[in-house]
């Protein structure tokens, strides 16, 4: 009864506000719903976003800041754990406690999963592969150039973050603030959001952070030189877009009286303009400059087992100190007569044996997380992985994994972020295994990778001479049964970074 009187008081402070007006007051209900996440969780939110080498990293900062951890294996742990072959489902994540008694014998450090039969996986060749910095790394390299407050940092490096591949952010500033406000515990509102967004647009190249492709034109003329022509570039992206993308070139020198030669030239510039900012900003950098980790290893067996196991090579083991829990047991022995020396330094030796078991507990979750997400990606993605044939690969979303492994969207969304997984075929990001489909009117599903496959080996024969257009490659695409509109084929053809037919001469 005093909890659920409890509750009631609470709800009622929560939704009751009353007004006065003169004599009149106004009584209004008001629901809000607030979602918090714990140190621990937070903690190991943080990790799953991290990849194998930035993980390394962050644990050998842990090992130097907290004298309470150590590297090494407890004594009596496994040298080696069972691997997971393929085709098996991942039973619910389990949930680990902070709590739990760390200074017992059953500590024993199991987050290091999959890291046994090296003397096999040795035998693989390593597969090479090499990217360019992502943009990300070089945007986050201009932020930090910049003097801003941690809070305003902190903000605007999550926005870059919740950038798309092209550079541009689609993602509704309602649902990065309330993102930030569960997972990150940071109260921001839209405007602030916007204030940091406009941190962020002034980066090179121009066009980031553009909330559509309009946006994106428009931002990257107006960085131009003030000049009459870039005065005609900004009235033709304000005031006549619409008739630009359907090409009403006549219709636009009319509403703007413009001569040809205006509006020509006009146009010649604009369509140096670039629409994918963030994909470019990656290649001009070049390749070989950043040698790809890969998080995951899976193996096809020659009797179609696949076994999945994480790349912990240089990933050292964690155990708590048993000096400093003997230290702790001794000091706290004796509680009556203690000086505030004393006690002081037992509640240190308690909250570095608390943090280190935290971050114990945070990376072996981290690992489970990572291995059951994995695994749930072979499972639906299997024909792919004993082939390696692209054509392969179903349609599939974060929900389906989601739902899958029992985890939530973003969780999904955090683990294939930046991860890569080494195969028989080569190295692969995570993000490659996820793909939408579209449906036809007979409810068959297809899978639009294989549509842009298909469309790219289109691009790939056509005649330069004389090159196809969207709504040829549209009427191609349907004959070998993929029924979809010019429209759609344009938005494809952009993200595989093919120009329109007139620049492919």
């Amino acid at each position: 009864m005093i909890t659920l009187f409890g509750y009631f008081c609470g709800i009622v402070n929560q939704m009751k506000k009353v007004m006065t007006q003169g004599s009149r007051q106004i009584q209004s209900q008001v629901q809000q719903q607030l979602q918090t996440l714990s140190p621990q969780q937070i903690l190991v939110v943080k990790l799953l976003e991290l990849p194998a080498l930035e993980l390394e990293d962050r644990i050998h900062a842990e090992l130097l800041e907290n004298p309470a951890l150590e590297e090494g294996q407890e004594d009596g742990a496994a040298d080696e754990l069972p691997e997971t072959p393929g085709g098996d489902d991942s039973s619910d994540p389990a949930e680990y406690d902070a709590n739990d008694d760390y200074r017992t014998e059953d500590d024993i450090p199991d987050y290091k999963l999959q890291d046994n039969n090296r003397s096999r996986k040795a035998a693989v060749d390593e597969i090479p592969f090499s990217e360019a910095a992502s943009f990300y790394e070089l945007l986050k390299s201009q932020l930090n150039e910049l003097n801003l407050s941690e809070s305003r940092r902190e903000v605007t490096d999550y926005l870059i973050c919740s950038l798309d591949d092209d550079g541009l952010l689609r993602k509704p500033l309602g649902d990065i603030s309330d993102e930030l406000a569960i997972y990150a515990g940071i109260e921001v509102d839209e405007e602030e959001l916007e204030e940091a967004l406009k941190i962020i647009r002034d980066f090179d190249p121009p066009g980031l952070g553009a909330r559509n492709l309009q946006e994106c034109l428009l931002n990257q003329i107006l960085r131009k030189e003030d000049t009459p022509l870039r005065k005609i570039e900004i009235d033709i992206m304000e005031q006549c877009y619409e008739e630009f993308t359907r090409k009403h070139w006549d219709k636009i020198k009319m509403k703007l009286g413009l001569t040809t030669e205006e509006f020509e030239a006009a146009l010649a510039d604009i369509t140096k303009l670039n629409p994918r900012p963030g994909s470019s900003m990656g290649e001009s950098i070049g390749r070989n400059m950043q040698q790809i980790v890969p998080d995951f290893i899976v193996e096809t067996m020659d009797d179609d087992t696949i076994v999945i196991s994480l790349n912990n090579r240089n990933v050292p083991e964690l155990r708590m100190s048993r000096g400093f829990a003997d230290m702790l047991k001794e000091q706290s022995a004796n509680k009556a007569g203690q000086s505030k020396e004393t006690r002081n330094a037992v509640l240190f030796l308690k909250q570095k044996i608390e943090a280190a078991q935290n971050f114990i507990n945070a990376v072996r979750r981290r690992q489970h997380v990572l291995m059951t997400t994995m695994q749930a990606i072979v499972d639906l993605q299997r024909p792919f992985f004993l082939e390696g044939d692209e054509i392969l690969l179903r349609p599939m979303i974060l929900k389906d994994v989601a739902e899958r492994t029992g985890l939530d969207i973003s969780t999904i969304s955090r683990v294939s972020n930046s991860k890569y997984a080494q195969t028989n075929y080569g190295i692969y990001a995570l993000k490659y295994f996820f793909s939408d489909a579209i449906v036809t009117d007979d409810g068959e599903e297809l899978s639009v990778r294989e549509i842009k496959s298909v469309l790219r080996d289109f691009v790939g024969n056509e005649d330069k001479k004389c090159p196809l257009t969207d709504e040829e490659l549209a009427d191609m695409l349907k004959e070998k049964g993929f029924p979809v509109a010019r429209r759609t084929v344009a938005k494809y053809r952009r993200q595989l970074n093919i120009p329109v037919a007139r620049l492919r001469k």
